[in-house]
Formats: C-alpha cells, sequence, structure tokens
C-alpha cells in the first residue's frame, strides 16, 4: 500500500470512529422516569439531535473534501503527514463539543455562549488545519500526481480553504450573543457545504 493510501486509510478510520462516537449522546427517555409523554420527552432532547445532525454532516463533508485532496496527491511528506494529524486532532474532538454544546444549547447566558464558542471554535481550529494541509500540498508539486495541473491546485485554495475560514470565523462572532443563532450558522454552513458537494459531484 503506498504512503499515501495508508494516510488516507488511517484518516478514514479516525474520522469513522469520530463520527460515529456522536450517536452515543442520543438518550433513550427511561420508561419509568417519564414526566409526561414519550414525544415530549423526545422533543426536550431537540438540542442533542441538532447538534448531533449538524455535526454529522460536517465531518462528512471533511471527509469528502479530505477524501478529494488524497486523490489529487502521488505522494506525501513528513510536513503533510504532521498537518494531516493536526487536521485528524480537531475531528476527534468533535464529539466533546458536540455534547457540550448540546447540553448548554437552551441554558441561557454566559454558559450557552461559552458552549457555542468551543464548538465554533473547534471547527475553526479544524477549518484552519485543512486550509493548512491544503495549501502546503498545492504548492508542492513534487507531492501531487503526475495528472494534476500545479497552477489550478493552487488556484483551488480560495474554494477549498478562505470560504471555510470566513464562515467558521463568522460563527464565533454570532456565539459570542446567540447560542441557537450559533447552531443555525452552523446548520446553514452544513447545508451549504452539501449543496456545493452536491453539484461538484453532478
Amino acid at each position: 500500500m503506498s504512503e499515501t493510501r495508508r494516510t488516507e486509510a488511517f484518516s478514514d478510520g479516525v474520522l469513522a470512529i469520530a463520527i460515529t462516537l456522536l450517536v452515543l449522546d442520543l438518550r433513550v427517555p427511561v420508561r419509568g422516569a417519564l414526566e409526561g409523554s414519550l414525544a415530549e420527552a423526545l422533543g426536550h432532547e431537540w438540542p442533542t439531535y441538532a447538534a448531533y445532525v449538524t455535526s454529522f454532516l460536517l465531518i462528512g463533508i471533511i471527509w469528502v473534501n479530505h477524501h478529494a485532496v488524497f486523490e489529487l496527491l502521488g505522494a506525501v511528506d513528513r510536513i503533510a503527514l504532521f498537518l494531516n494529524l493536526l487536521l485528524l486532532m480537531t475531528v476527534a474532538a468533535i464529539p466533546f463539543a458536540t455534547s457540550l454544546f448540546a447540553e448548554y444549547l437552551t441554558a441561557g447566558g454566559a454558559a450557552a455562549r461559552t458552549a457555542a464558542l468551543v464548538y465554533s471554535g473547534l471547527f475553526l481550529l479544524m477549518s484552519v488545519t485543512f486550509a493548512l494541509l491544503y495549501a502546503y500540498v498545492a504548492r508542492r508539486p513534487a507531492l501531487l500526481a503526475a495528472s494534476v495541473d500545479p497552477v489550478a491546485m493552487r488556484a483551488s485554495i480560495v474554494r477549498f480553504s478562505v470560504v471555510g475560514l470566513a464562515l467558521y470565523s463568522l460563527t464565533m462572532v454570532i456565539a459570542v450573543f446567540s447560542a441557537p443563532a450559533t447552531l443555525v450558522a452552523h446548520i446553514v454552513i452544513a447545508l451549504y457545504y452539501c449543496f456545493r458537494q452536491t453539484r461538484a459531484v453532478s
């Protein structure tokens, strides 16, 4: 197996574990402890469901983008490996940030805003590490597959990196004022990228 395929396989494993761990926060209402109907109990858990779906989509999007980048590579060097590890470090922490955000989303006050800042900050950090990885390999023709145009690769840095950095930076500003609005902002980002990915495939 080539070094790029080994790196991609390891990355796929980390991403798969992170996206699976998200489901552990989906709690089943205890039958003997219900205060009202089951529907009401499930409705009470809406922050957990919303945070789960949002984080699932965002991890899925980074997986699609990560796969797209590695399809363009013919080799990786030590710096690219470490940049990839930094990206995976942020992804591995997403289940924690998601759980924290869901728990305090409706708490109101400073606690809710702090949880929103942690959530937004982690996704911003993920975007930064992905941008660093992409920019690094895009400027190293020796790492690119023979069929890849280095000039076109460098030109695509804005589309793959700068837009994400701008969007996630905006969520940090929103998080200072409102946790629910922060959730909405991340949902919009997830839907935006899902639409972009679908159009790219088609």
